[in-house]
């Protein structure tokens, strides 16, 4: 990057560090974990649809809990993989690179611990992350990874708004998508591939998303009602 300024779609320039974490904080987690806890204050302690075995984990999408439990799952994929970039950044990072990594893990995180929170003792266990095909030591490896693994998560919000029932969660899931859309953004401001594939977004179902996901979590998760 050095000297080269980052500009993604919308015309925001991201060309100094301070500009792109405005833009991501303005974009990120922020303003939506404030806003939404009240959204599952009628969640309480209800019995938890998910049938767990150990390092197995069944999802059961005739209940919101487990699409809510799917979005968890991603979530904490994402928040794994940026952790291992940003605890051993790939070599010759730049301060640029480092800012928008960094504000990414942060934003993830949130995500993940938003629902593992909320859900309670609805949630499913935690996850096993697998990173084994990926290369941290490699910009062009990290990044690329990073693209797929937003661009999957965009797919998967879309995918699954369809199974939920409840109008607030679909609130919560609409506010989650637009910040991993943003993400998948930066990224590729950051990968010189300044637009998407498609003029939309689009929308993979639960099946093809576990498919893709699966590479990277020992854990056997299963589908049940989709």
């Amino acid at each position: 990057m050095n000297d080269e300024r980052l500009v993604i779609r919308d015309g925001l320039d991201l060309g100094s560090p301070t500009t792109r974490r405005s833009f991501l904080k303005a974009m990120g987690v922020g303003g939506t974990v404030i806003l939404l806890p009240g959204v599952f204050a009628a969640c309480g302690d209800k019995d938890n649809p998910m049938t767990m075995l150990p390092e197995s984990v069944t999802l059961d999408f005739s209940s919101d809990f487990g699409v809510l439990n799917y979005a968890y799952a991603l979530e904490q994929l994402e928040a794994a993989f940026y952790i291992q970039v940003v605890d051993n950044f790939f070599g010759g990072a730049t301060a640029d690179e480092k800012a928008v990594l960094t504000d990414i893990r942060d934003h993830e995180v949130a995500h993940r611990d938003f629902f593992k929170a909320a859900l309670g003792n609805n949630a499913i266990p935690g996850l096993t992350p697998t990173f084994d095909v990926i290369d941290f030591s490699s910009r062009a490896s990290v990044l690329q990874y990073a693209m797929t693994f937003e661009d999957l998560g965009v797919t998967a919000y879309n995918g699954a708004a369809a199974y939920l029932a409840d109008a607030d969660f679909l609130t919560v899931a609409g506010k989650i998508v637009s910040v991993e859309a943003r993400h998948a953004s930066v990224i590729r401001t950051l990968f010189d591939k300044s637009f998407a594939p498609d003029a939309f977004d689009g929308a993979n179902s639960p099946e093809a998303v576990l498919a893709a996901a699966g590479a990277f979590v020992t854990d056997d998760i299963m589908l049940q009602n989709t």
